[in-house]
């Protein structure tokens, strides 16, 4: 098959751009159709542009890459971009569907593309229904894979907060604010690691230096500057969105 044409989908930049620029040196007669940085993108563009491949990143706004892949897997074929453990690893294996574990390594892409030509010449993929069981099969197991929970210091112990009690996190220099109802505790674990372990369905990095729960989110609006800002049910304080983040609550 000549030309073969592919989309990417994955909510950081530089991610995309390390994935575009590591196909094209392994596979340069692949044509690159679009980008998109959420699910909801994602799969807009693959219904207007019927690519043969989708590079769909598991972790997105809007839509996950399962639920993308749910909806595409009979127009093309799927390899998931992802962060996940051994665990979803295996389920990969198991159900046939082609991944990439993050950081991307060029001996593992080299591999895949060498699988997505062959599949390509023999007209062989995955079909919607083996996603469908490799999504339930995942989503059994997707309370274990997050934190359900965050302790704190309390006095001479150590308190419990329920993750779904948290309002939002904020940097504090070397410690992390967690902001619940009831007020603030200090962790010493950084943002950078709590994006990693909180469910991105629920939580979302609105900042370098900000994590807020979804669900405690009451409305979004612009400052006379121009800049994003979320206000949080029961809370006070307006917490500013970066430009990078904005395109999280495009759907909302």
């Amino acid at each position: 098959m000549n030309n073969p044409r592919a989309v990417i989908a994955d909510d950081e930049a530089s991610l995309r751009r390390s994935l575009r620029t590591g196909l094209s040196r392994v596979w340069p007669e692949l044509l690159i159709s679009g980008e998109a940085k959420n699910g909801i993108e994602a799969l807009d563009l693959i219904r207007s542009h019927h690519p043969d491949i989708a590079f769909l990143d598991i972790r997105m706004p809007g839509l996950t890459g399962m639920e993308v892949a749910e909806k595409v897997a009979d127009s093309c074929r799927i390899v998931f971009v992802t962060a996940y453990d051994e665990y979803a690893v295996e389920a990969f294996e198991k159900a046939a569907v082609d991944y990439l574990l993050k950081p991307v390594s060029p001996e593992r892409l080299h591999k895949t593309v060498r699988r997505l030509q062959e599949e390509l010449e023999q007209g062989a993929g995955v079909s919607s229904e083996i996603l469908r069981e490799l999504i339930i099969r995942l989503s059994r197991d997707k309370g274990s894979r997050y934190l359900q929970h965050i302790r704190v210091q309390h006095g001479d112990g150590v308190r419990l907060i329920l993750v779904d009690d948290i309002l939002y996190f904020k940097a504090s220099d070397k410690y992390t604010l967690v902001i619940t109802h009831e007020g603030e505790s200090l962790i010493r674990t950084p943002i950078r690691e709590l994006a990693e372990s909180l469910d991105p369905e629920r939580f979302w990095q609105i900042h370098r230096g900000s994590i807020v729960n979804v669900r405690a989110i009451d409305r979004v609006s612009r400052s006379l500057t121009g800049k994003g800002v979320i206000r949080l049910k029961g809370c006070k304080e307006p917490l500013k969105v970066s430009n990078r983040h904005m395109h999280l609550f495009r759907q909302m």
